[in-house]
């Protein structure tokens, strides 16, 4: 049986998702302005964040951004397309292709990060509020 929560928790509970969800919109906003869709700063985020020297695979994107496997293809595709990524074989293993920034999509999410940075960093002081 859960326990009882109370109306406070509730009330933190609710400013935290709302939160979320401003900065969510925000953010889409700012992908937008830089001409991007809020997808594809994520899949830039997702290449640029992996921890492989060289680059993830479209399996690892679509897990870092939980879409099935078809899903994130058409995005690479559409990146590809758009000159924000690359695609290229892995040394170790032909078989397998990994994804890379191209200097364009490097700088549009270099600008982007910039600012969610300095965005979570004004949220942080609310956040620790709603949960300390």
């Amino acid at each position: 049986m859960p326990r009882q929560l109370t109306d406070a928790e509730y009330q933190r509970l609710l400013e935290l998702r709302t939160g979320l969800r401003h900065f969510l919109r925000w953010s889409e906003e700012q992908a937008a302005a830089a001409g991007l869709t809020a997808a594809q700063h994520q899949l830039l985020l997702a290449v640029r964040g992996h921890g492989h020297p060289a680059g993830p695979t479209i399996g690892d994107v679509a897990g870092a951004l939980l879409l099935r496997h078809h899903s994130a293809v058409g995005l690479v595709d559409r990146a590809v397309k758009a000159g924000l990524i690359i695609r290229h074989e892995d040394t170790d293993d032909r078989r397998v292709v990994r994804l890379t920034l191209t200097s364009l999509g490097a700088d549009i999410l270099t600008l982007l990060s910039t600012t969610h940075l300095e965005e979570l960093e004004r949220l942080a002081p609310k956040m620790r509020e709603l949960w300390p």
